[in-house]
């Protein structure tokens, strides 16, 4: 889909995590996670509302964090299973894109763990083209930390440089990106923090993208809505499926895609739910028809 077809939309969710809800509420982060009945839940109520939208979405993006569990932990095949098992009731025309975060493949991925991920959820990274659209899904834990697979950050690195050449070939109308970790939260020369990426990646990266054209990145990691902007590159951050740190509620963002812009809104799943994407968004979808 090479060509500008009109304006469109898809729906980003984040950190359905599976179990961190007991883990975080017992204060054991590492083996208090044994319980997720309560992600179920929050995770059918984001497939029941998205189902429900009408257009419907052209793809439901989860940007990582799918279960709390870290590879090789005792409960995470089991969270997989669960997750999958809530997944498969999404409209079979809403394609599912998923996106790596740190507890799918670790804190400091290996060749192993991230051929896990890819087994069970797909390529860790990849591109695909919306209408004259061009999305990236990068591994952005290959940017946290890839000193176990150091080839595997190289490769990414090679295959972006190849992609984004593509993208200006084939004059696209946008370019977006999905990663996990958010390159800042709000500033782009932020300190260093656990939720955000190091300063010293997170400049060429920012540079790198806005010398492409990219138009925005979509995150999740934190747990609460934040994000900014660097010469023109929004950085969106996204709140959870699942469990909450902030004040946001578990919800989903809905974008629009227009022929100049690219306009996003965080809704709460019961308002989703319950009444569809506002009339602002759905004004901007039936304009250039």
């Amino acid at each position: 889909e090479y060509q500008w077809k009109g304006p469109f939309y898809f729906i980003q969710g984040a950190d359905p995590q599976f179990g961190l809800m007991k883990a975080w509420t017992h204060g054991d982060t590492d083996n208090g996670d044994d319980e997720w009945g309560e992600e179920i839940k929050l995770a059918e109520q984001a497939v029941q509302a998205v189902n429900k939208l009408n257009p419907k979405p052209k793809f439901f993006v989860l940007c990582g964090d799918l279960v709390h569990g870290m590879p090789g932990t005792r409960w995470k095949k089991s969270q997989e299973q669960d997750l999958k098992d809530v997944l498969k009731n999404t409209d079979q025309d809403i394609p599912l894109v998923f996106v790596s975060g740190n507890h799918d493949i670790g804190n400091t991925p290996t060749r192993e763990s991230i051929a896990d991920y890819c087994n069970n959820w797909g390529d860790d990274y990849f591109s695909f083209w919306v209408g004259g659209v061009f999305f990236l899904v990068l591994n952005s834990q290959l940017y946290s930390d890839s000193s176990k697979c150091p080839e595997l950050r190289q490769a990414q690195d090679a295959w972006l440089d190849e992609q984004l050449a593509v993208a200006a070939k084939q004059k696209c109308k946008h370019i977006i990106v999905f990663q996990h970790i958010p390159l800042f939260l709000s500033k782009p020369d932020e300190d260093d923090d656990y939720f955000n990426l190091s300063k010293s990646v997170r400049q060429q990266i920012m540079e790198k993208f806005h010398k492409a054209g990219i138009k925005a990145v979509f995150s999740g990691h934190y747990h609460r809505n934040a994000g900014g902007s660097y010469k023109g590159l929004e950085m969106v951050v996204s709140s959870a499926i699942g469990c909450q740190l902030g004040k946001d509620p578990h919800g989903l963002r809905v974008v629009v895609v227009t022929e100049d812009k690219v306009v996003h809104k965080y809704y709460s799943l019961t308002e989703l739910g319950s009444h569809g994407i506002e009339k602002e968004q759905l004004d901007l979808l039936a304009e250039q028809k």
